[in-house]
């Protein structure tokens, strides 16, 4: 029989021609943080480059497999990762979008300048109804940001009822006319998107006023309460916050949204497979930041909800994040707009953030991935009939064993970023992802569980030497996830991390002592 010791040392590596260093993680199962929401693993899509068009949306173009228009082969992966929540159909897009021209007979529908994003041509193909199809294949809940910039708060209101009214009035009539007999029975409605820029370049006190205006309108239809998010900062702007806030008090029906939306992008300073160890370093550092913005946003959330005695909780979400390199004309052209290679640089982004919000459970109700395909940080490219999963694909598919877990707490016994770790729970194992972002760095990480015992620890990773590789339509497969050795004895488990890596671990816990 292999003893502990050896046990370990089977799985640990000290290569002599690279530095390796030695992490202790300490698991607090009992020490609560809260419930990994699925909705913190959502995605976003928008009328933007080739994100919609060309990417979810082939229309009936006969070489292309389609389920109607919609790209098979995405809808196969995308319901492999398991896409909980879906935000549509922008972004800049949503605030000069008129739902009613994306209705009705394909023929019919108008053809429309997108003034956003480049000034093609929007034909209307892919609209309400192909959005709430895609959402059913995926099994994933539609969120629909509402036209304020541009819009009225009637234009508004009449989606909402032409959605989620079951029958009997004229929108509903015209739904199920237009194919749809069941209401879609949409939750999540954001109230404008980014006031503070392409939304209109409001004041904060501006936006209050008009969030107002529309709120009165937007009302429950068959009994579905409208779930209302706020526009909320970008980035880090209390100012923001504080003062839309401050100016929904000052109002006789201040109508406080049910969540508030920041959005936090990681911007790069190089094109995506051009980045340097300094400009790799600097964008995987603005999580650090990601994750004291949200805290500080959930304390401004926690402060005015409690104002007038009213105590009424508000939810944080980020439904944009990701990173954003610099622009590479030559993809642009063959690509659309905002088209950026996905590489090993962006699925440690994808980690990184996924143990933020993990970490911060009890302060997030939502977070939404910019974009879902070929635009931003995405989980798939696609190109005539290829479609390819990303390194991100892949980090978030690992890191789905937490969705739905009791987040908590972990001690670690470095405070250096470029170690990351989140835990969760369910009632039988655990789920661990732990990121090494070190280039030139492996570590051997020792997972000791306090009060608890393991019987068995599958590990899984996602590796490349080099933080500029990609999979590309050529070499789909450059980066997949591998399996990978870890060991466990009474105290826990171990495992290796070479460097740019990501691992992940399900462990079953056999006992929790007392």
């Amino acid at each position: 029989m292999v003893s502990g010791e050896n046990k370990f040392a089977l799985v640990l590596s000290r290569n002599s021609s690279m530095n390796t260093e030695d992490h202790e993680v300490v698991f607090h199962l009992r020490d609560e943080i809260g419930i990994i929401k699925p909705e913190l693993h959502g995605h976003f899509l928008e009328h933007l480059g080739s994100a919609t068009y060309g990417g979810i949306w082939v229309g009936k173009d006969p070489s292309i497999p389609n389920i109607n228009g919609i790209r098979k082969q995405a809808v196969e992966y995308l319901k492999e990762l398991g896409v909980s929540v879906l935000r549509w159909p922008g972004g800049c897009f949503a605030d000069d979008y008129h739902w009613r021209d994306g209705i009705g007979p394909q023929g019919n529908r108008p053809r429309r300048v997108n003034i956003w994003w480049g000034n093609c041509i929007e034909d209307n193909g892919f609209g309400t109804h192909e959005f709430m199809e895609l959402c059913t294949l995926l099994n994933a809940q539609p969120y629909l940001a509402g036209n304020v910039g541009s819009g009225s708060p009637r234009e508004f209101r009449d989606w909402i009822e032409y959605c989620n009214q079951g029958s009997g009035s004229t929108l509903s009539d015209e739904r199920r006319t237009n194919g749809a007999l069941e209401p879609f029975r949409v939750k999540y409605w954001g109230v404008g998107n980014e006031s503070w820029a392409c939304g209109g370049h409001m004041t904060p006190e501006e936006y209050a006023a008009l969030y107002v205006r529309f709120a009165t309108y937007l009302r429950a239809y068959d009994g579905l309460d409208p779930y209302l998010i706020a526009v909320g900062p970008e980035g880090n702007n209390q100012a923001w916050s504080n003062r839309f806030f401050a100016a929904l008090h000052n109002r006789q029906f201040p109508l406080l949204p049910n969540g508030f939306a920041m959005h936090y992008y990681s911007w790069g300073q190089s094109t995506s497979i051009s980045y340097t160890i300094e400009t790799l370093q600097d964008q995987l550092a603005t999580f650090a930041s990601m994750e004291k913005a949200i805290q500080e946003q959930r304390a401004i959330l926690d402060r005015h909800s409690q104002e007038d005695g009213k105590n009424c909780h508000i939810d944080l979400l980020v439904d944009e994040w990701g990173t954003w390199d610099i622009a590479n004309p030559q993809n642009e052209e063959e690509h659309g707009r905002l088209w950026q290679q996905n590489t090993m640089k962006d699925a440690l982004a994808a980690a990184l953030g996924m143990n933020v919000f993990h970490r911060n459970a009890d302060s997030l109700s939502m977070c939404n991935l910019a974009q879902l395909t070929n635009v931003l940080q995405t989980p798939l490219i696609t190109q005539g009939h290829h479609c390819v999963r990303t390194p991100t694909y892949y980090a978030f598919k690992m890191c789905g064993l937490h969705k739905g877990n009791m987040s908590f707490q972990v001690e670690r016994n470095t405070d250096e970023t470029c170690f990351s770790v989140s835990a969760s729970r369910s009632e039988e194992s655990v789920a661990i992802t732990l990121v090494n972002t070190k280039h030139n760095a492996s570590m051997n990480v020792r997972c000791i569980f306090h009060k608890a015992r393991l019987n068995r620890a599958v590990a899984t990773l996602l590796h490349h030497s080099d933080f500029n590789a990609c999979n590309t339509f050529e070499h789909p497969d450059v980066i997949t996830p591998q399996h990978h050795p870890t060991a466990i004895d009474d105290a826990g488990c171990a495992v290796h991390m070479p460097p740019l890596s990501i691992v992940t671990i399900n462990a079953r816990v056999l006992q929790q002592d007392e």
